[in-house]
């Protein structure tokens, strides 16, 4: 008899049990993937909702930035949009391989197979050169035409080596046929540099008077952020919601910053693919833990993915859009993620996001 042990779940095999099974193979395969589903090993983290005008959609999200702390963001809005409004939420990360635990920016994201049964992905990545095996199920899921809400650093998520099958994809590629990447391809912006310094001048949003009737920008109002900007110009077909303008302060009533015109902040476009479907898309230049604090940002960004599923219908300009369970965003800085955390450890509604593990150096 041999007992595993972890985070207090006790497995017992009986050896006698199985060595008498006719398939001894398969009976321990059986017994030792569900020894791993119960002790956090599976890849991300599901929240699936049981009521609400999401029920029966699933939202995958992509959670892979060095530093403005995406592992914070998505599982925050996942837990939103499943708890409040009804929606299966799948919540990928970037993790160290060999430990499991969170590494922002690690360019391996397991569980990349939930893509095939999305309806919706959520992506706030940055300068990935994912495995072929992880990397498949995206350019599939595109292929398809499937919806994409992109944040912050998503303009530049992958940064691929121009000797892979997959470097078209990468933020600075020249060719003709894709040039700037999924970025600029997708989202509608690549990688165009910051507008605004960071934890010195935040930034207010102003909604586009013609475009408020917009079903995103339904109930938003006073969309302050506390990261600073980036510069963007839309490719050609892009609809701007938003602009962004840089203040002189950390403050929503801080002044602005004279000396920088507005640039948009959100947006929403379609894409269409090499099969010839295709996808909407959102996209801003914000989204950074603390971000989501301001309930207009997060409100848009939840309208964001009522839309982008086709559900604008929906969509309700006073809907509940409370955080689920504890959540304490870190200062975000370059690779200052809290370590030791596990997926895992954000299973269920009331787990702090994230726990209060050490501040990585």
């Amino acid at each position: 008899m041999m007992k595993v042990h972890q985070r207090q779940v006790y497995f017992i095999i009986n050896w006698e049990i199985i060595m008498n099974t006719r398939s001894t193979a398969f009976t321990f395969c059986l017994f030792f993937s569900f020894a791993l589903q119960a002790m956090g090993a599976q890849p991300g983290v599901v929240y699936e909702g049981k009521e609400g005008a999401g029920v029966g959609k699933h939202i995958v999200f992509l959670a892979g930035d060095h530093e403005y702390r995406s592992e914070e963001t998505l599982p925050a809005l996942a837990r939103i949009l499943a708890k409040r409004h009804g929606f299966k939420c799948t919540v990928l990360f970037s993790v160290n391989k060999k430990t499991g635990e969170i590494d922002p920016g690690s360019s391996y994201i397991p569980g990349m197979e939930q893509l095939k049964s999305a309806d919706l992905v959520v992506v706030f990545l940055r300068f990935q050169n994912l495995p072929k095996e992880q990397m498949q199920p995206f350019v599939d899921y595109l292929e398809r035409g499937g919806p994409i809400v992109g944040l912050r650093t998503s303009t530049h998520a992958f940064n691929i080596p121009q000797k892979s099958p997959y470097a078209k994809y990468t933020y600075n590629w020249k060719g003709k046929e894709y040039v700037g990447g999924f970025g600029r391809q997708v989202l509608g912006e690549t990688w165009a540099g910051h507008y605004g310094k960071n934890h010195k001048q935040s930034s207010r949003f102003q909604l586009i008077p013609a475009m408020k009737k917009h079903p995103v920008l339904r109930g938003v109002d006073n969309v302050w952020v506390q990261a600073g900007g980036y510069w963007a110009n839309p490719i050609k077909g892009s609809k701007v919601l938003a602009m962004l303008q840089p203040l002189n302060g950390m403050k929503p009533n801080s002044p602005a910053d004279k000396t920088k015109k507005v640039t948009p902040g959100a947006w929403v476009k379609n894409y269409t693919s090499n099969s010839g479907k295709t996808g909407r898309v959102f996209t801003t230049t914000n989204g950074a833990s603390e971000d989501i604090l301001n309930t207009g940002f997060r409100r848009m960004l939840l309208n964001a993915c009522f839309w982008a599923v086709g559900l604008e219908d929906k969509i309700q300009a006073d809907a509940n859009i409370d955080f689920v369970g504890p959540y304490q965003p870190t200062t975000f800085k370059l690779r200052g993620y809290r370590k030791g955390v596990k997926p895992a450890d954000l299973s269920g509604w009331e787990t702090p996001i994230l726990p209060n593990a050490k501040n990585k150096k």
